[in-house]
């Protein structure tokens, strides 16, 4: 009832609204439908979404096998002339502790020019965006030379199982030749310089579990075998180990872009170190004192976030275990990971094994020639004129992969502003600057009309 009553404000609104101000409105009724994951209730927003298109007269589809945790699938169609354009945006969020806030996280208050709550960056602005210019591309009605769907999926934050059931069952609805999705980002420089950065690929998350074993014993007699000891170690060798850079074309293309800006002029020089060994580590080590997040888009990432052991202060445990957050790199399987983490350990005493549970397929970058690559180049291009169009591999994750593995090309689409301080996802006070969401629904129109409008330069393939 409570997601009618938002609904019923929507469409009593002026027809008049661009897609900007709709988006607005979009956002805020989708943060009010908690979609916290645990347990998730996605079926909220794609009820939501399927009134909202369907009193546009966009037909829509509600799949799933979850009766609760339903994704939405809309088609607006097109001539032919190309493959499907797909806008992609999940519908579930990180829990969020209302203790912890300065504004009810599912309240979407607006203040200072902000709209508040779970989800306004991760990931519902995108969503709110992506309905606001399928409504727009219908209700003017423009001529478009490919179908654009609009898809919203559940469970992407704690399993992926939306995108994975959709997949499976209902690949027909989703199949296109491209996609846009979540993580781009654009920002200034501190010369001034705005730099788009288009998700091309991304990070893999690889779970690690480390169990050290010894044997059990009074702890008024240290022992050669303690294994807090021996997991202590083996934790501080992991972490404090430098790992092996390794360039993509996505990463290869990004770090000589840079190069070229003022900013980073300083990255210049570095660059041809990096394709040698072993001076790429040392090379990587002084990327890493000026910009931390340059030295992560090198090599697989290791951060310990678990350590579980004794019952009692008193009594050494027969194991201790760590649990390890990695992020591998794409060009680089989990059994190599593994293999060169137990040569680093170098312990009998300490197993090292991959966490149960899904494993996000490893995929090769998305391609930089396609027709919206080209069309994303043709759009933030120009504007600002001191404007930079460059590929970028994500720390993250996304449900993206699982697209890029059958083929598709994904995009995280560049549209919002990175916010000041860093990107607020997961995080308390979640915001967006009402400005921020209004122009990238703008941005994100402006794409879709030159990958998908009816005189769209397809030539790029």
């Amino acid at each position: 009832m409570r997601a009618r009553g938002l609904f019923s404000l929507l469409i009593l609104a002026p027809a008049v609204l661009a897609q900007g101000d709709r988006a607005v409105t979009y956002l805020k009724d989708l943060v009010r439908l908690d979609t916290t994951n645990p347990p998730g209730n996605e079926t909220r927003v794609a009820e939501y979404l399927k009134r909202a298109v369907e009193t546009e007269g966009i037909g829509a589809e509600l799949l799933g096998d979850n009766p609760s945790r339903l994704s939405f699938v809309a088609r607006l169609r097109g001539s032919g002339a190309g493959r499907p354009l797909l806008l992609m945006a999940h519908s579930d969020v990180v829990p969020a502790d209302p203790a912890q806030w300065t504004a009810p996280p599912f309240g979407a208050l607006t203040r200072d020019g902000q709209i508040w709550g779970r989800g306004t960056v991760d990931d519902k602005n995108l969503l709110a965006a992506e309905l606001a210019v399928l409504v727009e591309l219908k209700r003017r009605g423009v001529k478009l030379r490919r179908d654009v769907i609009l898809l919203s999926e559940a469970d992407e934050e704690a399993g992926s199982t939306g995108i994975e059931w959709l997949i499976r069952n209902a690949w027909a609805k989703i199949d296109a030749e491209f996609a846009l999705n979540e993580t781009g980002a654009w920002y200034h420089t501190p010369s001034g310089t705005r730099i788009y950065e288009i998700q091309t690929a991304e990070k893999i998350p690889t779970r690690v579990i480390m169990t050290a074993h010894g044997t059990a014993g009074h702890g008024s007699l240290p022992r050669p075998d303690n294994p807090v000891v021996h997991l202590a170690r083996a934790v501080t060798r992991l972490a404090e180990a430098e790992q092996p850079v390794k360039l993509n074309a996505t990463t290869r293309r990004y770090f000589h872009t840079l190069a070229e800006l003022p900013d980073y002029a300083w990255l210049k020089p570095l660059l041809p170190g990096l394709e040698t060994e072993p001076e790429a580590g040392l090379i990587a080590a002084k990327i890493r004192a000026r910009d931390p997040e340059l030295d992560a888009m090198l090599r697989t990432s290791v951060s310990p976030t678990i350590l579980q052991g004794g019952a009692k202060i008193n009594v050494i445990p027969n194991a201790a275990t760590a649990q390890v957050d990695v992020r591998r790199l794409p060009n680089e399987s989990r059994e190599e990971v593994l293999d060169r983490f137990r040569r680093t350990v170098n312990d009998p005493a300490v197993e090292i094994v991959h966490a149960p549970g899904q494993q996000m397929p490893a995929t090769e970058p998305s391609s930089m020639t396609t027709a919206l690559y080209r069309a994303m180049e043709r759009v933030f291009g120009p504007s600002p004129a001191k404007a930079t169009v460059v590929p970028v591999q994500s720390r993250g994750a996304t449900d993206g992969a699982y697209l890029r593995a059958k083929g598709m090309a994904v995009y995280g689409a560049p549209v919002f502003a990175r916010e000041t301080g860093g990107s607020r996802a997961h995080a308390n006070d979640e915001r967006i600057a009402v400005d921020n969401l209004r122009n990238g629904a703008e941005l994100l129109w402006k794409v879709v009309l030159a990958v998908a409008g009816a005189g769209a330069d397809s030539s790029a393939q």
